[in-house]
């Protein structure tokens, strides 16, 4: 039997993998839509496929409780997307990739702030070891081309995107009230849509929609879909039994999904000395893997039971 913390890094391990598929999609149709208006497709097919997938049940009503909550995690997300696709006009791909892998450290800076969870020393040097394997996979083994990496216009503004997505994880297990995952994340969902949707106007009246070719309405579902729906179950999932930090190290691994997914496709392999840091990647999360044990009347590192503000709502609960 798995515990509910392994079943946590299955579900990052699996989120990881669909998240390199989309990198790869993502490039193909950036050029040929608004990254506001594709953005705003993406969070309405995906909430209307999660609250058609809640409807089957009726939704409690502690769902639409504090609405904020939802605004404010779906406004991080809609940033993030924003910008990775902002930031892809101006960057290369490779440096974009780069400044991912900040991901887990802002995490756990966040993750200490906001719930006060401690990256403990083998958790700091899992870490660790995750950017370095990612860092060797991105710059393909090649010293050269990581000294010359140099943060431009489209970096900048993609590291604010991350900033959101490090700011997710913690901030939802702040947020979270014990909701069900499906109705959870399709209000999120639906707020993203939203707010993506005002931003967004004027590209959304000035896109084509019925020119566009065949390869963007797929694209289309599969970010909005997989990508985003179920993705938004799988982070959920594994943000309420694992500290934001492990969660995000996930994103070590998708230097290494893009280039698994490369090969399927028939691209060029690359280069056998990147094995050594897709080994490094694996060793991290071999070390993530193993269940913090806490000193005998060590204190919880997460923080004690708390109210979260909202209409009617009155109760506690520990994360």
């Amino acid at each position: 039997m798995m515990s509910e913390a392994q079943r946590g890094h299955l579900a990052m391990l699996t989120f990881s993998a669909v998240v390199a598929w989309s990198y790869s999609l993502g490039g193909l149709v950036a050029p040929l839509i608004d990254p506001g208006a594709l953005t705003a497709l993406r969070f309405v097919m995906a909430a209307a496929v999660l609250w058609a997938l809640a409807a089957v049940r009726p939704v409690p009503r502690r769902v639409l409780a504090a609405p904020w909550r939802y605004a404010l995690l779906a406004g991080l997300y809609a940033v993030y997307f924003i910008l990775m696709f902002e930031g892809l006009k101006t960057a290369d791909p490779v440096n974009m990739s780069a400044v991912f892998t900040s991901n887990p450290a802002l995490a756990a800076l966040f993750g200490w702030l906001l719930m006060r969870q401690v990256t403990t020393g083998r958790m700091a040097l899992a870490i660790s070891i995750g950017l370095a394997g990612a860092l060797w996979v991105i710059f393909r083994a090649d010293w050269q081309a990581f000294l010359a990496f140099r943060v431009g216009r489209g970096e900048a503004i993609f590291f604010l995107g991350c900033v959101g997505h490090g700011l997710y994880a913690p901030l939802l297990r702040r947020l979270n009230q014990g909701e069900p995952a499906v109705p959870f994340s399709a209000m999120v969902l639906s707020a993203g849509a939203l707010i993506t949707g005002i931003w967004s106007v004027p590209a959304i009246m000035a896109t084509d929609w019925a020119a566009l070719p065949p390869l963007v309405w797929g694209v289309a579902v599969y970010l909005a879909l997989p990508a985003t729906a179920f993705s938004f179950l799988l982070v959920r999932y594994a943000t309420l039994r694992l500290p934001a930090a492990k969660v995000m190290a996930y994103t070590y691994l998708v230097p290494s999904w893009v280039i698994l997914w490369e090969m399927v496709l028939g691209h060029d392999l690359p280069p056998g000395l990147v094995l050594p840091g897709i080994g490094l990647t694996v060793l991290s999360l071999v070390l993530l893997l193993k269940d913090e044990v806490a000193p005998e009347g060590a204190v919880s590192r997460d923080p004690a039971p708390r109210a979260v503000p909202g209409p009617g709502n009155a109760r506690t609960r520990r994360d």
